[in-house]
């Protein structure tokens, strides 16, 4: 175990597993990371997304760590004609199926709306990236295995 003094979970990671729980057709959640017990119930009579998780209840013997007030990155400049594919979520990017397995798609590849792009794993789950978009690769801005960020640039793509 670490001796790692510092908050299990950030504030953007306790917000990540939000919305993923949003997502999901899970009714409650209980999380035991070191000091922090993590404990959500989806609301009987939901009226809005924001309701959902409303019967939330954390308990931290360590403070979850706060965004510094004015410590947001300026989003990456995209290149003139591309359209940039983000990250639907932060996690650690796989660019195929599994260890060893050809990548989903390379540079040049074609791709419409559905075509599967990668992988995000978060908290062990397989959450399959679809591209969105009409066009061809023509970057890929991650590396197979990196973390990433929700709203991260993954790939950039030439419109058809």
């Amino acid at each position: 175990m670490s001796d790692n003094k510092g908050p299990p979970l950030s504030f953007e990671d306790v917000q990540e597993i939000l919305r993923v729980l949003e997502k999901s057709t899970f009714n409650e959640l209980h999380l035991n990371i070191g000091g922090l017990h993590l404990r959500l119930r989806r609301g009987a009579a939901v009226q809005s997304k924001a309701s959902a998780w409303e019967n939330a209840e954390l308990v931290a013997e360590t403070p979850i760590a706060q965004p510094a007030p004015h410590a947001h990155r300026p989003a990456p400049a995209s290149r003139a004609g591309l359209t940039e594919i983000r990250a639907p979520m932060l996690g650690t990017f796989y660019a195929a199926p599994r260890p060893g397995a050809p990548p989903f798609v390379e540079v040049g590849t074609r791709l419409d709306p559905n075509t599967v792009i990668g992988i995000i794993e978060i908290m062990k789950l397989m959450n399959a990236v679809p591209s969105g978009v009409e066009g061809e690769i023509v970057e890929i801005c991650v590396e197979n295995g990196e973390a990433v960020e929700y709203g991260q640039v993954l790939m950039r793509v030439s419109p058809r």
